[in-house]
């Protein structure tokens, strides 16, 4: 094998190229071909190579246009769009919600009125850690923290907490400065009375809107206009100081004052508690009016409810039954067929009629409350001892289209119009289709139906000397300035003359009266009239009379020689046969000797007059 000499240039190793050294003849040179140039594309022409410059200049620019094209329309064209858009996904629009207007009674004191409160809601998506927000809230929510937990968890963008937060406690929410959670108003509708005037203030559902009584009448007016609040939040939620912030006010409801006496309606409504405890009045019900405007001081019926607590009522009993639910009113009815057939001619208090104890009418025969032998009774003595047969007897010389008429006159049968929901018209079918003993039933107050109200009505018009003025229980409305506005003047009937009144008044004094049959009406130093019924109570399991017991009632005024106040009672007894004079007529007692005391009516100033009941028939 030959030898290497190191540092000789006998030439490169086999397989390495050659590189300078000593003994190197001169630089490292490499060889091309003639005609051949360097490229960045081997084998590319210089023409090629300008071609595919120039082309990927035409395609560079068209990018660059294309980018500043779009630029220019967002920033420019759309740009203003965009920025709107992103603004508005930063604004929240809150409702700001009215204050309920209050309802008062007629001295000012507050039924029901409405203060400021939230409802606590969140935002889900907002929420940085559902946990621990639960956490923070459950105190001051008394709300579980599993149930917070799962509602700040949810899907969705909204989801309450709680509602009618008190404001001491949205306060230490807002300290908090929680993502995720905001505030609303939810005010909150209180009734300071409780059960007091329940059934005439009615009461307001969980959306705040009028569901009973006068807050659904007057729901408009108390209800207001609710404002809005437009706000720009950051990603907390929670307002940018410096970013969008318009209101536009609420706009908050209007007052309503009653006529009602918030005292009197305590007193009545205490007194009808006491007729529903004795173990066989199922209802009870008394409105009191006044004689000289129609208004009504006080309005209630047992079992009443706390609007408050309207959700743990029996449903049935959330309406008024007053102005709803109607009855046969029985021989109180029976004062109007008198006064028809005074006003007609065929009457007067002394005339004397021989009455039997039993009348036929039609295929039915008639009897008084006990059967007796032919009696010489007055038309006083009738009214007095509430003969059913001679009512009948004067009612037919009356006449059955012309007793309609009075009837109809007097408010029967028709709508008082008072400003409450639901009201009744009562029943009472055209003359035209009575039968036999139809018509004798209506002329003593069975075979028609009321409503407690109407019967009220009825002798408030005998009362006021024959005027008919239809019942009202709003005295003012709060008008946009601030100041009470009064309502519209009620409509005035002229029913009777005033004597035909003044007879009436004197004939209803007897009932009260020795001989009648209602002396536990009377109220010691104070005359009173009035008139007692004892109506069967139709069977709503059977609908008939059978097993209905009786509806009792007491209808009257005082004092009977100047009349203020007009009270009307009546007992639904399903399991009692007692008579109006027996049980409804101390409830009358009680409540008239309230109202009488309370606005300090003089007692009479003259004696009960002295009555004939009985007498001598006139010689034809």
């Amino acid at each position: 094998m030959p030898s290497s000499t190191r540092g000789t240039g006998a030439g490169p190793r086999t397989g390495r190229p050659s590189a300078p050294g000593r003994g190197d003849t001169g630089p490292f040179v490499s060889r091309r071909a003639p005609g051949t140039r360097r490229s960045g594309g081997a084998g590319l022409s210089v023409d090629q190579r300008g071609r595919r410059n120039r082309w990927g200049l035409v395609v560079l620019i068209s990018l660059l246009v294309l980018v500043v094209g779009r630029l220019v329309v967002l920033q420019g064209i759309d740009g203003g769009a965009y920025a709107s858009a992103a603004e508005q996904d930063r604004l929240r629009n809150i409702t700001l919600a009215a204050l309920r207007g209050q309802i008062l009674d007629r001295d000012g004191n507050p039924l029901a009125y409405t203060v400021d409160a939230s409802r606590v809601v969140a935002d889900p998506t907002v929420v940085r850690d559902p946990a621990r927000t639960a956490l923070a809230l459950t105190t001051l929510l008394d709300v579980p923290v599993p149930e917070l937990t799962e509602k700040l968890s949810a899907d969705g963008r909204y989801v309450v907490l709680a509602t009618q937060v008190p404001p001491e406690t949205t306060d230490a929410i807002d300290e908090l400065g929680l993502s995720g959670i905001f505030l609303e108003d939810d005010p909150v509708r209180l009734y300071p009375a409780g059960s007091v005037g329940g059934q005439v203030v009615g009461f307001v559902g969980r959306e705040g809107t009028g569901l009973a009584g006068i807050e659904q009448t007057f729901e408009e007016q108390l209800s207001g206009t609710p404002g809005q609040r437009t706000v720009e939040v950051g990603s907390g939620g929670h307002p940018i100081p410096s970013g969008i912030d318009e209101s536009t006010p609420a706009t908050d409801g209007r007052d309503v004052t009653l006529t009602v006496d918030q005292d009197l309606q305590f007193v009545t409504e205490q007194r009808l508690a006491e007729a529903c405890a004795d173990g066989a009045t199922t209802r009870a019900s008394a409105v009191v009016l006044e004689v000289a405007t129609g208004e009504v001081a006080a309005m209630g019926s047992c079992p009443g409810y706390d609007p408050g607590k309207y959700g743990e009522t029996d449903p049935d009993r959330l309406g008024n039954p007053l102005v709803s639910d109607v009855f046969e009113p029985g021989s109180v009815m029976k004062a109007v067929t008198l006064a028809a057939a005074v006003e007609e001619g065929v009457a007067t208090p002394d005339r004397v009629l021989s009455v039997n104890g039993h009348i036929e009418a039609g295929d039915r025969v008639v009897r008084d409350a006990h059967d007796h032998a032919p009696v010489d009774w007055t038309v006083t003595g009738i009214l007095a001892k509430s003969s059913n047969v001679g009512t009948i007897m004067l009612a037919r010389e009356v006449g059955d289209a012309t007793l309609e008429e009075y009837l109809r006159a007097f408010g029967v049968g028709e709508r008082t119009g008072i400003e409450l929901p639901g009201e009744s018209r009562g029943i009472l079918q055209d003359s035209a289709e009575w039968s036999g003993v139809r018509a004798a039933n209506v002329a003593i107050g069975q075979g028609v139906s009321v409503t407690t109200l109407q019967m009220a009505s009825v002798y408030q018009a005998i009362a006021n000397g024959g005027m008919r003025i239809e019942p009202r229980i709003v005295s003012s409305v709060t008008g946009a300035d601030g100041r009470p506005a009064p309502v519209a003047e009620p409509a005035r009937t002229r029913v009777v003359s005033e004597s035909t009144a003044e007879q009436m008044a004197y004939m209803l004094e007897a009932v009260v009266g020795k001989g009648g049959t209602a002396p536990l009406a009377q109220i010691e130093g104070f005359r009173v009239a009035g008139k007692t019924g004892t109506a069967q109570r139709a069977n709503p399991e059977c609908n008939c009379y059978a097993g209905g017991g009786y509806v009792t009632t007491f209808v009257g005024f005082a004092p009977a020689d100047d009349p203020q106040y007009v009270v009307a009672v009546d007992l639904e007894r399903p399991s009692s046969d007692a008579e109006g004079g027996q049980v409804a007529a101390p409830v009358f007692a009680d409540v008239m000797r309230a109202a009488l005391t309370a606005d300090g009516v003089v007692p009479s100033g003259t004696p009960r007059p002295e009555f004939e009941l009985t007498g001598t028939p006139a010689t034809p």
